[in-house]
């Protein structure tokens, strides 16, 4: 029978040190706001600009809904938490927090996968963008990104969800994850850490090599682009790049090794969960004319006027 005499995590946290506490206060909170409404922004202009009717527009506009979201399944309980001493969370709270947020994790992941094989599409099969990236298939994509975030973060619950936690409750992490989650259970879990290295490796390590050849093969491709159609394509490809680069990194460095808890991870968490789903809409509009035009019209006319689906 299933023992469980732990109903609460205490959370150690970035610091105990009561002064970086507030700084760090400060700093999140400023960050989240600017993450939440930065995201925001995106979707919101995609959504009501007719000139932002791309597939690669629908991409971005669900991947900002998944930075908003995946930001706010974190960072809010962390803010909070900087103002008390004692840091708690529930069992199910904590195992609510793991599965939103590997789910959403999961699930951006393949959707920068599908929005490589747009760029890819667009830039190497012009002929065939319209036909192949129709509607239907953008809505299929986005579909499948969801459910294989799904399967990812169902494997992660099944595999802690009912190990046997009789002793020790202190969490030295701001956030309820795996590694730190499995020491502190009343069992063996080497079997278990490995499965779960397994399954958050392998997607990480194996969907990162797919990006990086398909973006190798899309930047061989521009030589047969004009100039104009090269810089515009470079400038789109480098975007997705450097975001591809600032989520895998982390994660690959975090869930790439023998199952295990490092001092580093927590900053390396605090990086992708927190700091990169603000990069992201900067990234996207800084880079992009066609996005910074349409925020401009944005501001310039009634929000409550015509707006425009993804697709026409």
């Amino acid at each position: 029978m299933e023992q469980r005499n732990v109903t609460e995590f205490v959370l150690l946290g970035l610091t105990e040190n009561l002064e970086g506490q507030k700084i760090l206060f400060v700093v999140f909170l400023l960050i989240y706001t600017v993450t939440v409404a930065g995201n925001l922004l995106i979707v919101v202009t995609v959504v009501v600009s007719p000139t932002l009717d791309a597939p690669l527009y629908f991409f971005l506009g669900n991947l900002s809904f998944m930075d908003g979201v995946y930001s706010s399944t974190v960072t809010p309980n962390m803010i909070i938490d900087l103002l008390y001493e004692k840091k708690t969370i529930s069992f199910q709270a904590c195992m609510a927090q793991l599965f939103v947020g590997h789910l959403l994790g999961g699930a951006e992941i393949l959707l920068l996968v599908a929005m490589a094989y747009d760029r890819y599409v667009a830039i190497c099969k012009p002929l065939h963008y319209l036909t192949v990236m129709n509607q239907r298939a953008c809505v299929l994509l986005l579909l499948l990104a969801w459910f294989g975030g799904f399967v990812h973060t169902v494997v992660h619950l099944l595999c802690v969800y009912n190990l046997p936690f009789c002793g020790p409750n202190v969490i030295d992490h701001f956030i309820c994850d795996m590694y730190p989650l499995l020491k502190l259970a009343c069992t063996d879990t080497y079997v278990i850490g490995l499965t779960v290295a397994a399954n958050d490796g392998a997607i990480c390590v194996v969907i990162f090599t797919l990006l990086l050849i398909s973006y190798g093969v899309i930047l061989y491709s521009l030589k047969n682009l004009s100039q104009e159609g090269r810089r515009k394509a470079l400038s789109t490809c480098g975007s997705h790049i450097t975001v591809v680069v600032l989520f895998f990194v982390p994660c690959i460095f975090m869930y790439v090794r023998p199952p295990s808890t490092l001092p580093i991870d927590k900053f390396l968490s605090v990086f992708y969960t927190v700091i990169t789903p603000m990069l992201n809409p900067l990234i996207y509009t800084l880079r992009n004319a066609e996005m910074k035009n349409a925020m401009k019209k944005l501001w310039r006319r009634d929000p409550l006027g015509p707006s425009s689906c993804p697709f026409r």
